[in-house]
Formats: structure tokens, C-alpha cells, sequence
């Protein structure tokens, strides 16, 4: 929190401040219960955000999926078929660079898809899905009618190839998903509430070990709150983002 005498950062434990020196026991409860207020109100806030996309999605259902499914998989689609076509038919260079960017631009388009529209997992999977499938189905028609090959995979292998190029681009979605949440929701959401530690938090914390006082407690339960909340989400980036790696460069790489 911030020092009300000279704005200075300071602990949310400190009853002095250390760059004035000035005694915070009479003013250190207020400062508690605005910090408290900011943060309901930024969990609020978050929360008004779902129900207006919520109550769109329920008024405009058409609209809403329409603009959804043209924005995060119409578009993406395009420019991957235009980068494939670049890379494979024009250059006729490396597969390398096809591969690179049919990870990143997923990830880009999963990772705006929240703070613009506020898509979260389930959503994300499913355009990411939308995305994977008509990319290589594109990628496909594009390569048979240039190459005068069947478009339809031949054999298990290639067919084994199609899917996990499919796996790639949907993994990477999903990774720029989970990393919009965790960079536009859950870190702020932990700044706002400036470590807070919940009930459960506190009960992790005793069960750790011996604790010197309940201003030592409490910063241990606010570490295992922090950790707890932001561990799901880099868990989930960098799971997706290996096996995007994975199934895309894999092939080139062998």
C-alpha cells in the first residue's frame, strides 16, 4: 500500500512508514478498508464485464457467434492460407517458417480474443478448433489444386501429419487464451487486491510449519494465494505452448 503522508510504497504490515517515519496505527485500518473496497470493486468490475457479454450473446445470438467466428477464425484462417500459399507455392522455401507462423498467429488471435471480447476457455476452444480445422482443410485444396494432388490425405502418415498441424494450431490458440486471461484478469485482479489471503490460504499456510507471529502468517498465506491463483494459468500456457511446439515442429525437425 501506499503511505497517505508521502505517497512512498510500503508494506501492507508496516505500522511506520520508512521514508517519512510517520506512525500509521491510527490511519493503517482506513488504508486496510480502502484497499478492500478497490479490490471488490475490481472484482466488480471484471464481473459487470462477463454479464455484458453475456446479455449480448443472449439479445444478438447471431451477431454475437457471427462476429466471434469472423474475427478469431475467419481471419486467422486467411492468413495462415496466405502464408502457406507464400511459403509453399511462391518461395517454395522451407516448411520452417509456415510452421512458426502457424503458431503465432493463433496465439495472437487467442490472446486478444479475451481482453476484446472477453472469451474465455471454452470459447477459445472452440474457435481455436473453427481455426485448425478450415486452415488445414484450406491448406489442402490449396495444395491439391496447385500440386494436381488428391486433396484428401492418401496414407496414415500423412494423415498423421494433418493432425498434428491441426493439434498445433489449436494448442497455440489456447495458450494466447490462457495468457490474455492471466495477463489482463488474474494479475490485476492480484494487484488490485494487493494480496489479500483468503480463508484457505491461511489454512495452507499453518499446515507449512511453525510461524512466528500472525504478521509472518500472513504473508506466507498471501504467498500461497498468489501462487495458487497464478500457477493454473502458467500451468496451462506452458503446457499448450510446449505441445504447440511439439506438433508443429516436430515434422520439420524430426
Amino acid at each position: 500500500m501506499e503511505c497517505p503522508f508521502c505517497a512512498e510504497t510500503i508494506k501492507d504490515e508496516a505500522i511506520a512508514c520508512k521514508h517519512c517515519s510517520r506512525d500509521l496505527r491510527v490511519v493503517r485500518p482506513m488504508l486496510l478498508e480502502i484497499q478492500n473496497i478497490a479490490s471488490e470493486l475490481e472484482r466488480l468490475n471484471h464481473e459487470l464485464e462477463r454479464v455484458k457479454v453475456r446479455l449480448e450473446r443472449q439479445k444478438y445470438p447471431v451477431r454475437y457467434f457471427l462476429s466471434l467466428i469472423i474475427v478469431y477464425a475467419v481471419i486467422p484462417t486467411l492468413l495462415l492460407v496466405a502464408v502457406h500459399a507464400l511459403v509453399t507455392i511462391v518461395l517454395n522455401v522451407s516448411p520452417l517458417p509456415l510452421r512458426l507462423a502457424s503458431m503465432i498467429i493463433p496465439l495472437l488471435f487467442g490472446l486478444l480474443a479475451y481482453p476484446l471480447n472477453k472469451v474465455w476457455f471454452e470459447g477459445a476452444l472452440g474457435l481455436g478448433l473453427a481455426t485448425a480445422a478450415l486452415s488445414v482443410t484450406a491448406m489442402l485444396v490449396v495444395t491439391g489444386f496447385h500440386d494436381q494432388v488428391p486433396v484428401v490425405p492418401g496414407s496414415w502418415f500423412e494423415w498423421r501429419e494433418v493432425l498434428e498441424y491441426g493439434a498445433s494450431i489449436l494448442l497455440a490458440y489456447i495458450s494466447g487464451n490462457l495468457l490474455g486471461v492471466l495477463i489482463f484478469y488474474v494479475s490485476p485482479t492480484l494487484l488490485a487486491q494487493n494480496g489479500r489471503p483468503n480463508a484457505i490460504a491461511f489454512k495452507l499456510a499453518k499446515l507449512l510449519g511453525p510461524h512466528v507471529g500472525d504478521e509472518q502468517l500472513r504473508r506466507r498465506a498471501r504467498l500461497i494465494q498468489d501462487l495458487i491463483r497464478t500457477a493454473g494459468p502458467l500451468i496451462g500456457v506452458a503446457a499448450t505452448a510446449v505441445g504447440s511446439l511439439y506438433a508443429g515442429l516436430k515434422g520439420v525437425l524430426g
